[in-house]
């Protein structure tokens, strides 16, 4: 991940499982500006998402994938205006965060000040990002799954 971060991306979490960088990459100008570069990230190189898994074994046409993407962009506007203001950039970061925060007032006596219309678009598109793209562990549910 140095050599991702050398490059000037934004690479977040330690966590092998959530290693990542954010999203749009500021190296992408309508095209990769690094892929035919020594220094193009190896996870570039090798990652591909469900989706894009499906598609190219042709067990999902490229329209329905791309409406997948749409669905997932949408979501994504509606949350952002749901989200508190925040000196974090990243868009995932700043989810997990507000989630986590949202999830521990449920938890405790504060029930009545957890924002509900967030917390059900928010797991919704967690649920798509793990149905239609493979992304999981954005989030530890493992004390909210133990009630």
């Amino acid at each position: 991940m140095e050599s991702a971060q050398a490059l000037g991306l934004n690479v977040f979490k330690s966590d092998p499982r959530q290693r990542g960088f954010s999203q749009p990459c500021p190296l992408w100008q309508g095209q990769c500006t690094i892929y035919t570069s020594p220094h193009y990230p190896r996870f570039c190189r090798t990652y591909k998402c469900k989706l894009l898994k499906e598609v190219l074994d042709e067990n999902m046409e490229l329209p329905n994938a791309l409406s997948v993407i749409q669905k997932a962009k949408e979501m994504i506007q509606e949350l952002e205006v749901l989200l508190p203001v925040s000196a974090i950039i990243n868009f995932r970061e700043r989810l997990v965060a507000h989630m986590e925060y949202q999830e521990s007032l449920q938890a405790s006596a504060e029930r009545g000040s957890v924002d509900q219309e967030f917390l059900l678009k928010a797991r919704s598109l967690l649920a798509l990002y793990e149905n239609q793209f493979g992304v999981k562990d954005l989030i530890d549910h493992s004390e909210a799954e133990a009630e």
